[in-house]
């Protein structure tokens, strides 16, 4: 298979189907509410601080606590190459919804987390199958921009959320954030029944399919679980406190009001999704590495502004950069992680290389921010936290191949040229 770069010609791509078509929007639409939900907590946590009395070390626990739910994820996740794409995705759907409304209502901050906490295994869940449901039906030649622009939906619901808590929270309180989501998720509920399952897991007999998630570790497959687990870990480390903290450290450190501080971040997403919805195609036209270099550097650069600039215009353009970096890297890994390994152990690979190993940055880092924050605030914790997305470049350089444009089956093949 040659590279992209070879300068033969290229084949044409193929028209989607009226399924692919119909597959497209419900995935775009289920992604949507992880980065409703994910924002919301950002935007709803100077409210909790207030009303539960939360220090900085009992923030950082109540995130780390949330984020713990991610971890579990594998819970479903794993249960994918057994059971199938469809049902997991139509559990996931199902369950956050139920503890959405359960968020809401809860009257203490341990209910809270708890709620939160549950509710993140069925979001992540539901989000990692999408990805491995997206690689596995679309063409070689659209996988990255499909994979692209359902990732970038979480963005535009991190857009929404940005845009509706404001004023749901001066109206109604912290609480009516989580009520608004659950009306389009029960019409997503609803919309599930059309979802088939993916020829390529369809095509798997019974006894291809692994009895136990442990399975990968015991073939060729467990180094590349190892180097993207390693990858994910850290980028975690920093991605995962970027927006969920930087509103409280605009309040409290900048000293700038809610209302600017939401101005920032309506700028600064509004303006990034749309540049997040064409990454997917730029890793596809330029190549995962070369797009790799690209959204990296944009993320690093943006998390330094953001935690160092003090103007509005500036944190704005910063803002920009930020959540343009954190949303393109997290579709990068999405897409690689779906790319390199088979159908039989695509959703294995998820669980341990994200679920489980990337999950211990996203789960642990807030709160060992909250600890390192007691003394000198989150900006200088912040500012430090770029060396791990670096470090997790230079990773992603040395180990992983270039796969754009190949088929599933040239890029999961360890033999393939890189």
């Amino acid at each position: 298979m040659t590279s992209v770069a070879s300068g033969e010609p290229k084949a044409p791509v193929p028209p989607l189907t009226a399924y692919q078509k119909r597959l497209f929007g419900f995935l775009g639409v289920a992604t949507f509410f992880e980065g409703y939900d994910f924002f919301a907590l950002t935007q709803v946590l100077p409210h909790l601080r207030k009303d539960f009395a939360l220090d900085f070390g009992a923030t950082g626990w109540l995130l780390g606590g949330v984020n713990f739910g991610t971890m579990l994820a594998y819970l479903l996740v794993g249960k994918a190459d057994r059971w199938g794409r469809r049902r997991v995705l139509q559990v996931t759907i199902l369950g956050y919804t139920l503890f959405t409304v359960l968020s809401g209502l809860a009257p203490n901050v341990w209910l809270f987390g708890l709620a939160q906490m549950v509710g993140r295994i069925f979001l992540i869940g539901e989000w990692a199958i999408s990805m491995v449901i997206a690689a596995e039906e679309f063409p070689a030649t659209r996988r990255g921009m499909v994979i692209g622009v359902v990732s970038a939906t979480a963005g535009l619901g991190s857009i929404v959320c940005a845009l509706v808590v404001p004023p749901l929270t001066h109206a109604f309180g912290w609480r009516s954030v989580y009520f608004a989501g659950v009306v389009p998720l029960l019409l997503l509920a609803w919309a599930r029944r059309g979802l088939r399952e993916t020829e390529r897991f369809a095509a798997l007999s019974p006894a291809a399919r692994p009895r136990s998630a442990f399975t990968i570790f015991r073939g060729p497959y467990r180094r590349r679980v190892l180097e993207l687990g390693a990858i994910w870990f850290l980028t975690y480390v920093c991605t995962q406190n970027v927006v969920s903290l930087w509103k409280d450290y605009a309040l409290s450190e900048v000293r700038i009001t809610e209302a600017q501080a939401g101005l920032i971040i309506s700028i600064g997403a509004g303006v990034s999704i749309p540049l997040v919805f064409f990454a997917g195609k730029v890793f596809d036209v330029v190549g995962r590495r070369p797009g790799a270099v690209l959204v990296y550097a944009a993320l690093i650069a943006g998390v330094l502004g953001a935690y160092t600039l003090t103007g509005t215009a500036s944190l704005a353009v910063a803002m920009l950069l930020a959540v343009f970096g954190l949303n393109s890297v997290l579709t990068l890994l999405n897409v690689y992680t779906t790319e390199l390994f088979p159908t039989e152990f695509r959703g294995a690979a998820f669980l341990w290389s994200n679920n489980l190993i990337g999950r211990i940055g996203y789960v642990a880092s807030p709160v060992v921010a909250g600890h390192l924050a007691s003394d000198g605030g989150w900006g200088p914790v912040m500012r430090l936290s770029v060396v791990f997305p670096a470090l997790a470049l230079g990773l992603l350089l040395w180990l992983l191949p270039e796969t754009s444009r190949r088929e599933l089956e040239q890029t999961s093949d360890l033999e393939a040229p890189s």
